[in-house]
């Protein structure tokens, strides 16, 4: 009878002895799985997200080198309004968002309106012109480098609404702001709604991008500078107070290298309030075709594709042919009231398509770019 109660309690005592074992392997060797009241603070382990929860966010979300953000179809990340919140990728880590067109990820705000909540910020190590040691423009986190083709992961399917907090009195956040981001880098099917500031930026990198969204932004839709080196293919601007798009080379220094270059094609602009395609501060060398644009709400006779009168980099780039803009369609707008830039050949086509569906909306960006009404 004793020799049984010892090995009966023997039996027990390996068991839990197993079972503690087995708990701790997979809390340690697993990814964090964060509780969905606030998810926070700095990760420097994978971070993986469940399908379909609602996470709340107040706070900065930092994924930190060697470190994988993974977010699901169907997750919801909901940051708290009026806060500095937002979701940080740095250099050397990754984020991985598996949105599809039925059940797409979302990243809003608990209160509907502009300037919420801070927005996605990655951070590669891809080229820039804007100097050695660069510092994002809010979070202050490196970015830049040498590794054309580094890899910050892959966003399919995203959809961020109500981004553009004001982070101070000369900063503030845009939708989705690429920072040297690497070609290594999937970037399809993004789309910013209601942001305050861009709806999406490229600070230089080399990352592609295509089948981007950008409605109602409160500064310009889609915005790249500072040497971006990439290609675009389906752009879609609506109703952005200012340009729709507007592509620099270096605010400092116009003729700053790595120079801007860029190939865009299929893209459909419509309703701005001014400079529909801003060929800014150097501009670069920019490939243009297939453009579909719609009205301004401002016709102060400005250039469709605009150069300033000032700006000797952009101007000279133009006058050398590296600024090539074929095959754009105007739709209701007068001739008279095109206003092409002088500086520039543009050849019409009225057969163009834009984005794919002419002016109005692409059927791609059907379900999951525009909150359900």
């Amino acid at each position: 009878m004793k020799n049984r109660n010892f090995l009966l309690m023997f039996a027990i005592l390996l068991g839990l002895s197993f079972g503690f074992a087995s708990c701790e392997k997979e809390k340690t060797d697993g990814p964090i799985i964060p509780d969905t009241s606030n998810i926070a603070g700095e990760y420097t382990e994978n971070v993986e997200l469940k399908a379909s929860e609602d996470y709340k966010l107040d706070g900065a979300m930092v994924i930190k080198n060697g470190a994988t953000l993974t977010i699901p179809a169907g997750t919801r990340i909901t940051a708290k309004a009026g806060t500095i919140s937002y979701i940080a990728i740095a250099q050397g880590a990754i984020i991985i968002v598996e949105g599809t067109a039925d059940n797409p990820v979302v990243m809003t705000a608990d209160k509907s309106g502009f300037g919420q909540w801070g927005g996605l910020v990655i951070c590669g190590k891809a080229p820039i012109n804007s100097g050695e040691g660069g510092l994002s423009e809010v979070g202050n986190l490196p970015y830049g480098g040498t590794d054309a083709a580094d890899y910050s992961g892959s966003i399919r399917y995203l959809r961020l609404e109500y981004t553009g907090y004001q982070y101070n009195d000369e900063k503030q956040f845009n939708g989705v702001s690429f920072f040297g981001v690497g070609s290594g880098t999937t970037v399809e099917y993004v789309s910013s709604y209601k942001g305050n500031d861009d709806g999406i930026e490229f600070f230089g990198g080399t990352v592609n991008a295509s089948y981007l969204v950008s409605i109602e932004s409160q500064d310009d839709g889609i915005d790249f500078a500072d040497g971006w080196s990439g290609t675009g293919m389906y752009w879609y601007a609506k109703n952005s107070k200012k340009s729709a798009v507007e592509g620099s080379n270096n605010g400092d220094n116009g003729g700053a290298t790595p120079l801007t270059t860029c190939s865009i094609s299929n893209v459909t602009l419509d309703v701005m309030g001014e400079k529909p395609w801003f060929l800014k501060e150097g501009a670069g060398k920019q490939t243009i075709d297939n453009v579909v644009l719609g009205g301004l709400t401002n016709l102060d006779k400005t250039p469709y594709f605009y150069i300033s009168s000032n700006d000797t980099d952009a101007q000279g780039l133009a006058s050398n042919g590296d600024i090539k803009i074929t095959n754009v369609k105007f739709v209701d707008v007068d001739e008279e009231d095109e206003f092409d830039s002088n500086l520039i050949s543009i050849s019409k086509n009225e057969n163009a398509t834009g984005a794919g569906n002419g002016i109005d909306a692409p059927k791609w960006a059907e379900g999951w770019s525009t909150p359900n009404k």
